[in-house]
């Protein structure tokens, strides 16, 4: 099962957007999403802090700011 990273914080209304746009696609993929607040790590903080919220699969950058809903679904297709 793949598990994706949503790079987020607290108060940020797109991160939490991205992480309901998800659903559907967690759904669809069978795949877990861990949520990391970029405020509570420093190297988090100093790589994605002004682009939260951003989408990884391990290292690689999937999308920031809004979901590439297309993107996402042909990246997971491909690793499956």
């Amino acid at each position: 099962m793949a598990k994706l990273t949503l790079i987020s914080r607290a108060y940020c209304h797109l991160c939490q957007e991205m992480e309901l746009a998800l659903l559907p696609l967690m759904e669809e993929f069978g795949v877990d999403v861990e949520v990391l607040d970029v405020d509570a790590d420093p190297e988090l903080e100093a790589l994605y802090d002004e682009l939260v919220p951003v989408l990884l699969h391990e290292e690689s950058e999937l999308c920031h700011y809004f979901l590439d809903v297309i993107k996402v679904r042909d990246y997971l297709s491909k690793i499956r």
